[in-house]
C-alpha cells in the first residue's frame, strides 16, 4: 500500500514535467510545432536566438506550410507565414527601427529600397506607436496573402497591414537573407 501511494505521485510528477509532444523549446520558451493562421496549418520551420554580442535579445520562430532551407524557397511559398519574436529583454522603438531598417538596407537592392520606401516608413511608424517592449512580449510578423504584412504585439494587431509579398520577402531577408542580422539565428530559423 505504501509503495502504491509513493508511485502514484511520482508517476503524476513525471507526466507533468515531461515536455509535450509537438512543441520545441529554446531558452526555456516553448514554441508549438504547428499553428493555424488565416485558415492554414503552418509548421515550425526552425528556432533561433538573436544575440547582440553576448546579450540574448529574443528567440524567433518561423512558421510556414512546408519545410524550406533558403530565403528564395521561403519567398516562393504562396501561403501565410509567421515570424514570431519572443523578447528576452526590453527594447525601445528606436532599437527596433534602427535594426530593421539596417537589416533591410543590407539585404535589399537600391531599386527595392526606392520601391519600398513608403512601406518601410509605415513599418517604422507602427513600431514607434507600439513603444517599448519588455521581456516576455511576443511580436508576430505575419504575411497574409491578399492583405500583406501584419504586426501584432501579444496577440493585438498593431497598425494597418503593409501591402505586398515583396515587402514580407525583404523582412524575411533581415533574418534569413544573404546578409542576416545574426548568422546563427538564420541557421536556426532554417532548421540547419
Amino acid at each position: 500500500m505504501k509503495i502504491t501511494l509513493l508511485i502514484i505521485p511520482l508517476a503524476w510528477l513525471a507526466v507533468m514535467t515531461t515536455p509535450r509532444a509537438g512543441a520545441a523549446t529554446l531558452e526555456g520558451l516553448e514554441f508549438e510545432d504547428g499553428i493555424r493562421l488565416a485558415n492554414h496549418e503552418l509548421r515550425l520551420n526552425g528556432l533561433g536566438v538573436r544575440k547582440i554580442f553576448f546579450i540574448k535579445a529574443y528567440v524567433a520562430g518561423l512558421y510556414v506550410d512546408e519545410k524550406v532551407t533558403t530565403l528564395p524557397a521561403m519567398v516562393a511559398l504562396a501561403g501565410p507565414k509567421r515570424l514570431q519574436l519572443r523578447m528576452l529583454r526590453s527594447a525601445g522603438p528606436d532599437d527596433f527601427n534602427s535594426a530593421l531598417v539596417a537589416g533591410i538596407r543590407k539585404n535589399a537592392s537600391e531599386a527595392e529600397l526606392l520601391r519600398l520606401a513608403d512601406r518601410v516608413g509605415q513599418l517604422e511608424h507602427t513600431i514607434e506607436r507600439i513603444g517599448s517592449t519588455v521581456k516576455g512580449d511576443v511580436i508576430d510578423l505575419d504575411y497574409l496573402p491578399g492583405l500583406g504584412t501584419r504586426l501584432a504585439l501579444n496577440g493585438a494587431k498593431q497598425g494597418q497591414a503593409i501591402v505586398g509579398a515583396d515587402f514580407y520577402a525583404v523582412i524575411l531577408g533581415i533574418f534569413i537573407g544573404d546578409k542576416p542580422v545574426d548568422a546563427m539565428l538564420k541557421k536556426g530559423l532554417l532548421g540547419q
